[in-house]
C-alpha cells in the first residue's frame, strides 16, 4: 500500500485528540460499563478511583454463582469511596476497614494511577488481599495503593467473596453450572477483576499486556492458583507471592469430597440441603451456622478442585507444566509463626521436641532432628519456631517456587524478609518478622501502623522492597540501580535467596535440606505428618 500523508496526519490527530481529552480531565475515565470520576490524593500525584463495580452483585439467585457482568450506567459514576467489604466469617485484630461495612454486594475494585499517566503505558500491579479466605478488604490503610503508584506503576485491588459465600460446594450448584463445577466463587471473582483490568486498564494509563498479580497469605495462595487456572494464566505476565502457595499436601480437596462435607454441614447447620432454601436464608442466618461452636465444627471454606477454574490440583497442574510460564518472585517472612512458640504456655525443650519428632516422623525422626536440631532447649525453641512456620506457610511457598523452577521456562526469584518488627499495638517486637509483617513495607505504608518510632532501617528496607517489586512488575527482573544484586533463585551452582534486612544481601539457601526432607515426608499420600 502506498504511503498516504493524509492518513498519517489523521491518525496522529486522533491520538493527539485522545491524549488531549485525557489531559483535559484525567479524573474522568470511560470504562466498558460507563464513565467513572476519581479524585486526586492529598499530594496531587496520584488519582484514586475507588468502588468500581467489576461484576453484578452476587445476591439472590446469584448467590453462589460465577460472577456475572456488571450493569452499564449512564452519566458519570463517582469513584471516590471504597465499596462495602464482602461478608466474612472471622476477622483479625490488626484489620481495620474504611468502607461502608459488610455486604453481599461487594464486588468492586480500586485503581491508583499516576496523575500524569499516558493511556496504555504503565505496568499494572493487581493486589489480592489475605485473610485465610475468611476475612479481608481492599479498604485497609496498609494496602493503600497510592504510594506504590508513586513509582510509576498502576495499582489495582479487588474485593472477592469469602468464607461460605465464596467457597461453598454443593451438588445442586454443580448440576446448575454450565461447567459442571461448584465452589471457588472467590477465586472466580479475582479472575473477573483481572479480566476487567485487561479490558479497561489502558484508559487509566496501564499496559494491558503487562499485568502483575501479587498477594499475601491467602492472597499469595490465590496468586499461585490464578497462575494454574486456564481462565487467567494467559491474562497475566508476572506473579509475586508473599507467604503462601496452594501446595499444602496434595493441594485443595476435590469437588466431589467437598460436595459431601458441605452438604452434611448444611443439613446440620440449617436443617436443609435444598439450594433454593439455602439461597433464601438471610446473611445473618448463614453466618450464624458457619461460625457456630459445634461438634464437629463448621468446615473451613476454601478453594476446591472444581473441574473448571481448577481442572486439577495446583501441584498437578504445575507438575504437568500447564501453569502460566511467567517470571515469579516469591518468599516469606523469617518468623511467620514463631509467636506460637514464644508465647506458648509451655515452651518446647530438647526432650519435648525430640518426642514430637518421634511422634510425627517415626523412623525418620533422626533425619528430622538432623535438619531441625534440638541439642539444647534454646536450639529446640529456635527449631520449633522454624518448624511451626514450615507447617503454617513456608513449606507450601517453597514447593510453589520449586515447581515453577522445575519447568525451567521462566526466571524465579526467592526472598526472606528477615528484619524483625519494632512491634506495635497488636504485635510484640519479640515476634520478629511475623506473618503479614511485609505488607506495609511493600506498599510504603509504614505510617499506617501504630508504631511509636520507625527505625531508619525500616524506611530504607521499605524503599528497597518497593523498588524491587515495581522493577519486577516493569521488566520481570527486580534488579535496578542502587539496589543490592538479586540473583535468580536457581542461579548456577547454588540456590540464591535475597535476605531483605537492614543490610539486604543474597546468600545461598542454608536450609534447603529441611524442605527436601519435609517434601519427602509430607507429599507422600500415606503420610499424616502435615
Amino acid at each position: 500500500m502506498p504511503w498516504c500523508p493524509s492518513k498519517v496526519f489523521l491518525s496522529a490527530a486522533i491520538l493527539l485528540s485522545s491524549a488531549a481529552a485525557h489531559a483535559a480531565n484525567p479524573l474522568r475515565v470511560k470504562t466498558d460499563k460507563g464513565k467513572v470520576q476519581g479524585a486526586l490524593t492529598t499530594d496531587q500525584k496520584v488519582i484514586a478511583f475507588k468502588g468500581i463495580p467489576f461484576a453484578a452483585p452476587p445476591i439472590g439467585g446469584l448467590r453462589w454463582q460465577s460472577p456475572q457482568p456488571a450493569a452499564k450506567w449512564s452519566g458519570t459514576r463517582s469513584a471516590k469511596d471504597f465499596g462495602p467489604h464482602c461478608i466474612q466469617s472471622s476477622g483479625y485484630d490488626d484489620m481495620t476497614f474504611h468502607d461502608p461495612g459488610p455486604s453481599e454486594d461487594c464486588l468492586t475494585l480500586n485503581v491508583w494511577t499516576p496523575a500524569n499517566a499516558r493511556p496504555g503505558t504503565l505496568p499494572v500491579m493487581v493486589w489480592i488481599y489475605g485473610g485465610g479466605y475468611r476475612a479481608g478488604s481492599t479498604s485497609e490503610n496498609r494496602q493503600d495503593g497510592q504510594f506504590l503508584a508513586h513509582r510509576n506503576v498502576i495499582v489495582v485491588s479487588m474485593n472477592y467473596r469469602l468464607g461460605i459465600f465464596g467457597f461453598f460446594v454443593h451438588p445442586e450448584l454443580t448440576a446448575e453450572s454450565p461447567h459442571h463445577a461448584s465452589g471457588n466463587y472467590g477465586l472466580l471473582d479475582q479472575a473477573a477483576a483481572i479480566a476487567w483490568v485487561k479490558q479497561n486498564i489502558k484508559a487509566f494509563g496501564g499496559d494491558p499486556n503487562n499485568i502483575t498479580i501479587f498477594g499475601e497469605s491467602a492472597g499469595s495462595f490465590s496468586v499461585s492458583s490464578q497462575m494454574a487456572s486456564p481462565l487467567t494464566k494467559d491474562l497475566i505476565s508476572k506473579a509475586i507471592g508473599e507467604s503462601g502457595g496452594a501446595f499444602r499436601g496434595l493441594g485443595y480437596q476435590t469437588r466431589e469430597a467437598r460436595e459431601t462435607t458441605d452438604s452434611q454441614f448444611a443439613q446440620s447447620a440449617y436443617g436443609t440441603t435444598s439450594l433454593a432454601a439455602l439461597r433464601k436464608l438471610s446473611v445473618d442466618d448463614i453466618l450464624k451456622g458457619a461460625t457456630a461452636k459445634s461438634d464437629p465444627p463448621p468446615p473451613h471454606f476454601e478453594p476446591d478442585v472444581d473441574g473448571y477454574f481448577l481442572p486439577d490440583s495446583v501441584p498437578n497442574i504445575f507438575a504437568a507444566g500447564k501453569q502460566a510460564h511467567i517470571p515469579l518472585l516469591a518468599g516469606w517472612n523469617a518468623d511467620e509463626d514463631r509467636g506460637t512458640v514464644i508465647f506458648a504456655h509451655t515452651k518446647p525443650t530438647a526432650a519435648s521436641f525430640t518426642s514430637l519428632a518421634k511422634l510425627e516422623f517415626g523412623p525418620d525422626a533422626e533425619k528430622f532432628l538432623s535438619v531441625y536440631p534440638a541439642t539444647t532447649d534454646e536450639e529446640a525453641q529456635r527449631s520449633a519456631g522454624d518448624y511451626a512456620g514450615a507447617r503454617f506457610i513456608t513449606f507450601s511457598t517453597w514447593r510453589w517456587l520449586e515447581a515453577h523452577v522445575d519447568t525451567g521456562k521462566s526466571p524465579v526469584y526467592r526472598y526472606s524478609l528477615d528484619l524483625g518488627s519494632p512491634g506495635d499495638k497488636y504485635h510484640a517486637a519479640a515476634l520478629g518478622a511475623f506473618h503479614s509483617d511485609d505488607i506495609e513495607y511493600v506498599f510504603s505504608t509504614l505510617d499506617s501502623r501504630n508504631v511509636a518510632v520507625w527505625r531508619p532501617e525500616d524506611r530504607k528496607l521499605s524503599d528497597q522492597i518497593g523498588a524491587y517489586w515495581t522493577n519486577f512488575a516493569r521488566t520481570g527482573d527486580p534488579n535496578g540501580p542502587g539496589l543490592p544484586v538479586w540473583p535468580t533463585y536457581n542461579a548456577p551452582g547454588n540456590w540464591q535467596v535475597m535476605h531483605l534486612d537492614a543490610n539486604s544481601q543474597a546468600r545461598p539457601d542454608d536450609h534447603r535440606d529441611r524442605f527436601l526432607f519435609l517434601n519427602q515426608a509430607w507429599t507422600n499420600p500415606k503420610s499424616t505428618a502435615q
